[in-house]
């Protein structure tokens, strides 16, 4: 039974590294292949025609469960990808009626949030069925009073949002397909999309069709969100204007997203960030809390326990506290699965208590995988099913009782050097202080604030709540202490997947019993994932990745023993950016801890909206840039304006600013946009010009300078293809042979413009685009530039392809 579970989840984990779906008729072939298998290794023993050899008969079955795995991944992703929205119907106004399916996400432009569509109202418009709205309205004061800076409103500005879960609305809305940014080391909202059923995404059109229909439709999941909402408004009435209420409404009903980014990165160096939402570990923390207080008093009763033996009677109570507990997060997909692994095990535990937990766990993970196939995608489901399987691993065998606080110390032991690995291949970081940490985190959060902050939650005593939030207040002082600590984290580069495998036999025979031979041994499976690190680029040589920020711009530039970072993409909201999303996790996997320099082009919030945090988290040795002085940087950054005539020379590779001109910072009324640094990045095989916004006067400006100078094998199209910038002269000058366009996909203001393509064109220049190939990385090498386009390279059969060029 383990390995026919574990083949079936390796099955479903191959689906999710294809391309393509196989077709149906593929499909079908398979499943009855997998039946002939499954017949030719069962059929024989059980009617004794002859005797099989065992590891035939495994084999087949084996082969049968990676079919069937494989075959059911697929069909459910080829059911499910079906429903999806026409490119047709892309940013199309359709007016449709259905339910607000989930509590509305407050932003400070609006609210967000999840809405199942009952009716199409729009004539032969086709529609998924469940999709994500966004509802931009911001308080009129504050956007008259900010006007010049409103594409960067950070403030807590009074949101004014109609809209409330189980209503029934009819509105007109525009809708794209769920397309994010594609990168090395990053994030894949699209993956994480079509794990949630979201279809589409897009906003509402207030000024059209809009609606109320329903205050309320009666269906238990939209009730449960009705109630969760009220909840919601309860936390944020008692705790207002608390730190800390944003990681309150997190253990409380599951919705992380007022926790702020510098909480974030204190649970992450502590490691402690499993604990600040509703987890597997509260989960299974309060099953356990309610299987403890159940199984004492029924013991206390002869007549309950004449009618159900106390065990069992407290498998169920825990089970359905823990059904409950979900229930309250919104029974998001994370907790859908800590659910039916412990639905598995209690059910386990129920009626076949002769069972081992090996057996269970492989039992739990086949039930997990094949009703959530996309689970394999998600860093959560390893960390969880590997950390039961390390602590079943550590204490399985073990003989007599085993004091609680030993226990505990084996406990934190074995899930820190165990996680370990892990933690290096999906974040390429891991808390060193995280035993410390969370031995008073786990103990506090769980049994003390958690508890607390639900009974405070829903029996409407605000004590409760205030001194859950107090003992939450003295949790956060010790974490944020113990961040402080030179040696909080380890980082590194994203390691090579190869070295998962002696990296995980070092940590088994670590974990191996005290007293067992040069137990030490096992460090050595961690080496290769520790020592081999990414090849850099030789002397002369140079590695340019743009990534893929959406609408802006940041691009990295490598040279064998030097790093600059051109422009940090855009701030996405007041909780995030591009700096922090995308920008530092390419960096750390990369294996890059230092920047020597960072150039910020100009002010515009998607150039410099991630620069912040760029230098919160990263070493940078200078800034040189175009930004005003009154910028607030750290105090002890070397900081220079940019202007023609600035060059260094890096590896063999010459860096020099062609514009703007130093004489240009005393003209008042020029454009940010025509004040960008420019500047030419020449190696000995292949040069690149990086233009910022610079439009057509600062192109005039530059061809009347130098016009030969500008000649470039790449060129960075000017402000991403807008049609106040590429003038046909400044191609000719430039004649790149490829042209990269960063913008943001289906953007608003409809970058690039056809008819800048069609110069680039006329050039023969060969025209990439960050919105249709992700992030792209260029080899500048042997007389040759290699071009990776990072959407082809990790091409998934759920993200759109687009034509090449």
């Amino acid at each position: 039974m383990i390995l026919v579970a574990l083949i079936f989840v390796f099955g479903a984990w191959v689906v999710q590294q294809l391309p393509q779906l196989p077709s149906v008729t593929w499909l079908i072939c398979a499943a009855f292949l997998a039946i002939s298998l499954v017949a030719l290794g069962l059929i024989p023993s059980f009617f004794r025609v002859f005797r099989q050899p065992k590891f035939l008969q495994v084999g087949l079955l084996s082969l049968a469960a990676f079919l069937v795995g494989f075959s059911w991944a697929s069909s459910i992703a080829w059911w499910r990808m079906q429903d999806d929205l026409p490119h047709a119907w892309e940013q199309k106004t359709i007016v449709i009626e259905g339910v607000v399916a989930s509590v509305p996400e407050l932003t400070e432009r609006g609210a967000r949030f999840k809405f199942d569509i009952e009716k199409i109202i729009t004539q032969a418009a086709v529609v998924p069925r469940h999709i994500s709205l966004n509802h931009y309205v911001v308080n009129p004061l504050y956007k008259q009073a900010n006007e010049a800076v409103f594409e960067d409103a950070e403030s807590d500005a009074a949101i004014f949002s109609p809209f409330h879960a189980g209503e029934r609305w009819r509105l007109s809305v525009r809708l794209k397909r769920p397309h994010g940014t594609v990168n090395p080391h990053g994030f894949d909202f699209e993956s994480w999309a079509l794990s949630e059923n979201i279809r589409a995404t897009g906003s509402i059109k207030t000024k059209a069709e809009f609606k109320m229909l329903d205050n309320l439709v009666w269906r238990p999941s939209y009730i449960v969100e009705h109630l969760r909402e009220l909840t919601q408004q309860r936390i944020l009435r008692v705790l207002v204007d608390k730190p800390y209420s944003g990681v309150i409404q997190a253990l409380v009903m599951g919705d992380d997203s007022q926790i702020s980014t510098n909480d974030w990165q204190v649970f992450m160096r502590t490691g402690t960030s499993h604990l600040m939402s509703i987890s597997g570990l509260h989960i299974t923390m309060l099953a356990g809390l309610a299987f403890a207080l159940v199984n004492c008093f029924w013991r206390r009763s002869p007549k309950l326990m004449m009618q159900l033996p106390a065990r069992k009677a407290a498998t169920l109570a825990g089970v359905l506290v823990a059904l409950a507990y979900a229930l309250i997060a919104g029974f998001s997909v994370p907790t859908q699965r800590t659910v039916y692994m412990l639905i598995v095990f209690a059910i386990a535990l129920w009626t076949a208590p002769q069972l081992v937990i090996a057996q269970v766990l492989s039992l739990a993970l086949f039930v997990v995988v094949l009703i959530d196939p996309w689970a394999v995608n998600a860093p959560g489901f390893w960390l969880s099913f590997g950390a039961v399987a390390l602590l079943a691993y550590v204490f399985n065998g073990r003989i007599g009782q085993v004091r609680w606080v030993k226990s505990a110390l084996v406990t934190q032991w074995a899930v820190t050097i165990g996680m370990f690995p892990l933690l290096l291949i999906m974040f390429n970081q891991a808390s060193l202080i995280s035993p410390i940490a969370n031995a008073f985190a786990i103990p506090l959060i769980s049994f003390v604030v958690t508890p607390l902050a639900l009974l405070g939650s829903f029996l409407s005593i605000d004590w409760l709540l205030h001194l859950s939030y107090w003992v939450l207040q003295a949790c956060m002082w010790g974490l944020n202490s113990l961040n402080q600590l030179p040696i909080a984290n380890w980082q590194q580069h994203s390691p090579a997947i190869w070295t998962l495998f002696p990296a995980l036999l070092g940590v088994l025979w670590l974990l191996l019993p005290r007293g067992f031979p040069m137990r030490w041994l096992g460090v050595v499976g961690f080496l290769p994932m520790l020592v081999i690190v990414p090849a850099l680029p030789a002397s002369g040589e140079m590695k340019v990745t743009v990534l893929d920020v959406g609408q802006g711009l940041s691009v990295v530039v490598q040279t064998a023993k030097h790093t600059l970072l051109y422009d940090a993409g855009p701030k996405f909201n007041a909780q995030s950016d591009a700096g922090s999303r995308i920008v530092i996790p390419y960096l750390r996997g990369e294996g890059i801890g230092k920047l020597d320099g960072l150039m910020v082009s100009h002010n515009d919030i998607d150039h410099s909206g991630g620069m912040t945090s760029v230098l919160a988290i990263m070493p940078v040795d200078w800034l040189n840039s175009s930004l005003p002085e009154t910028i607030e940087t750290p105090a002890t950054l070397e900081k220079m304006q940019c202007y023609a005539g600035q060059s260094w020379l890096w590896d063999g590779v010459l860096f020099e600013v062609l514009h703007p001109s130093i004489e240009s910072y005393d003209d008042l009324k020029l454009k940010d946009n025509n004040r960008s640094c420019v500047l030419k990045v020449t190696s000995e095989f292949g040069s690149l010009l990086l233009t910022g916004d610079i439009e057509k006067e600062a192109e005039y400006a530059l061809l009347e300078a130098d016009a030969d100078g500008l000649k470039s094998d790449v060129l960075i199209v000017p402000h991403h293809g807008s049609k106040t910038s590429s003038t046909a002269e400044f191609i000719a000058a430039v004649a790149p042979s490829l042209s990269v366009f960063t913008s943001g996909y289906l953007n608003r203001y409809k970058h690039p413009k056809p008819e800048v393509l069609a110069r680039y064109q006329a050039e023969n220049s060969h025209r990439y685009r960050s919105d249709y190939q992700g992030a792209l990385v260029m080899f500048f090498v042997k007389n040759n530039i290699q071009m990776v386009s990072w959407r082809r390279q990790y091409q998934r059969y759920w993200h759109d392809t687009f034509a090449a060029d």
